[in-house]
């Protein structure tokens, strides 16, 4: 029997990363009696079942559980949680879930106190028009100030934080305020139970018994099982042949009601069907129009995989498919270049997403990969020839660059970031952002006392900060800085493509697109880096750094010598010039001809170039 409405509370749980979400859900599951004290020892974020989120100690996949909760007045409540990744990366995971939400739980550290991630979260929340309550966790820290914390959110987000409620997820203080909060002060879902099914597909899955696995809010009418449904954007019919709910072990139901959160399957094969942000309705007596869905995600950062045994190929593909299959956000094409082979070129949200598929690929499908420098999407105005019109292209990979004659200019994506930073550091955090051709936007301090902070915004160029800007500013911040940011277009830049050439060769794999005030110094490091990787021969081999036909780097491997005079012992000194001379010519010709085997390693080794 579905519950009533008025007693349906859906919610999500947004924070900052390491503000302690996966542990707040975890003591909300064992409070509500969603798994016994037996089950939940020794499985710490029940809700992180990836093994690469229990070792990074990050959420990637939003999960959902349904709790049942009696409250104060005796009533009991039906409370559908959303956990929610709080990286930067998955930010559409985040606004997927919130849209199947009527209010959030937003989780601050009482020790560190709002962050910039805190901040896109809520607004992205406040967006979506929901009822916000604020919890401040970790109370039972030393360096915890509760206070200071409830002015920084009044202050910063601009939230009423009277009324915030202080836990501790570690210790389970405070759990039953929190979710009597939740049933006070989030409104219950509204939707018509006799109208015309509409429901939200929130995600799917593959599972490799149940087959596709879809989430669904229900907005209005019920979805039963054995109930043929349509999805209106796929334009595909198919019969329900399971419905049910996670608490978080899998429950089968008969139906899901109005403003109900849950699963149902419908023997789909192929997940693509099934696109997250589609309206599912009756197909006998469907909806008038479909739900506004989300908006499409744009990759912004893309690179090349390639397999190390080129016997690998199929295998990654099918692997690609697969991870495709739960994650909508992550898209490639084949791709062939000479020095590496057949491969696929991918398109990630940012770096931590592309480590982490990366990641996927070499554990769960047992791959070994080498990935090219991550590079983003520039935009290119060719100017009119006789034989084509003007017109802009856009370029993910620096080795399609069209020819350079051509080129009238290139544009590159540029974001604003938000960088919170405790004053210490502020001086080296600023050199930094200088260093990467960002302008300053602002610069305040928010907070008091040991809570004063700066809080930098600063437009910099995508294609500074992919490489290795986070890892940076960590390092330099001893890991205080906290760092969010969002797109603002595309701008002019002097960009140009620098090409690395073994032995008069270009290598495609290695070719880059730099800014011209930084080209000679990454051609430089590119070269010196190759020189002391690349194995000797035995002619000399040149590694040069090229613009256009101008070159801006070289170094120089020296051959390897074979003493061809060792069976010269005394004589006349002519046989051994002789000797040498035919040597000399020998190794002449084969630098003409000869080619340089440059290892695998040398190429990893030598794409993680930018971490310098």
């Amino acid at each position: 029997m579905a519950t009533e409405q008025k007693n349906i509370r859906n919610f999500s749980v947004i924070a900052h990363i390491d503000h302690g979400k996966s542990t707040l859900a975890d003591r909300l599951i064992q409070a509500t009696g969603g798994l016994t004290d037996r089950e939940m020892s020794g499985n710490q974020q029940v809700l992180d079942n990836m093994d690469i989120e229990r070792e990074r100690g990050i959420t990637i996949k939003a999960q959902t559980v349904r709790l049942q909760w009696i409250a104060a007045d005796g009533e009991t409540y039906e409370l559908n949680l959303m956990d929610t990744p709080g990286h930067v990366d998955f930010a559409y995971e985040v606004s997927r879930s919130l849209a199947a939400c009527e209010g959030a739980l937003l989780v601050v550290d009482a020790a560190q106190g709002v962050e910039a991630q805190t901040l896109a979260n809520v607004y992205q929340s406040i967006e979506h028009d929901h009822e916000i309550v604020p919890v401040i966790n970790k109370i039972d820290l030393p360096a915890a100030d509760v206070e200071g914390v409830r002015q920084e959110i009044e202050e910063i987000i601009g939230l009423d934080a009277s009324d915030a409620v202080p836990a501790s997820a570690k210790t389970g203080a405070g759990i039953s305020e929190v979710l009597q909060a939740i049933v006070d002060r989030i409104p219950p879902p509204k939707g018509d139970a006799d109208a015309p099914l509409k429901a939200m597909l929130v995600d799917s899955w593959y599972d490799p018994y149940l087959g596709v696995v879809i989430l669904v809010r229900v907005i209005d009418g019920t979805i039963r099982k054995g109930m043929a449904v349509k999805f209106m954007q796929a334009g595909t019919t198919h019969l329900v042949d399971r419905v049910g709910c996670f608490r978080p072990k899998i429950e089968q139901l008969g139906e899901l009601g109005p403003g109900e959160i849950g699963f149902i399957t419908a023997q789909i094969k192929e997940v693509a069907e099934t696109r997250v942000g589609d309206t599912i309705t009756d197909s006998k007596r469907p909806a008038a129009e479909a739900l506004p869905g989300f908006k499409l995600v744009q990759p912004v950062v893309f690179c090349g995989l390639f397999p190390v045994d080129a016997a690998d190929f199929e295998k990654l593909r099918d692997s690609l498919y697969k991870l495709r299959l739960n994650d909508a956000s992550f898209s490639f094409e084949m791709e062939t270049s000479a020095a590496l082979g057949f491969g696929f070129r991918c398109g990630f949200l940012g770096l931590l997403h592309l480590e982490i598929i990366q990641e996927r690929l070499t554990r769960e499908y047992d791959l070994d990969l080498i990935t090219t420098a991550p590079s983003v999407v520039y935009k290119i105005h060719l100017s009119h020839s006789k034989n084509e019109p003007a017109q802009v292209i856009e370029l993910h990979n620096p080795a399609d660059m069209p020819d350079p004659n051509r080129i009238e200019r290139i544009e590159e994506p540029w974001i604003d970031a938000t960088i919170y930073v405790p004053d210490e550091y502020l001086g080296a955090i600023l050199k930094l952002c200088q260093d990467r051709r960002g302008i300053q936007k602002d610069l305040s301090y928010v907070g008091t006392g040991s809570h004063a902070r700066a809080m930098l915004r600063y437009e910099l160029p995508l294609n500074e900060v992919v490489f290795d800007f986070y890892d940076r500013l960590k390092s330099i911040s001893r890991g205080y800085a906290s760092f969010d940011y969002h797109q603002i277009g595309h701008r002019e830049g002097d960009l140009v493509k620098m090409s690395i050439l073994v032995n008069g060769e270009p290598v495609d794999a290695l070719s880059m697109i730099v800014h011209r005030a930084n080209s000679e110094a990454r051609g430089r490091g590119m070269c010196e880096r190759l020189k002391d990787l690349i194995p000797r021969h035995l002619f000399k081999i040149p590694i040069q750094a090229a613009i256009g036909g101008k070159i801006i780097a070289r170094e120089t491997i020296a051959a390897l010598r074979k003493d061809v005079t060792a069976k010269c012992y005394g004589g006349d000194a002519t046989r051994k010039r002789k000797l040498l001379e035919k040597q000399k010519e020998g190794k002449k010709r084969m630098r003409e001809y000869g080619s340089v085997s440059i290892p695998q390693e040398a190429f990893i080794a030598a794409l993680r170039m930018g971490e310098e």
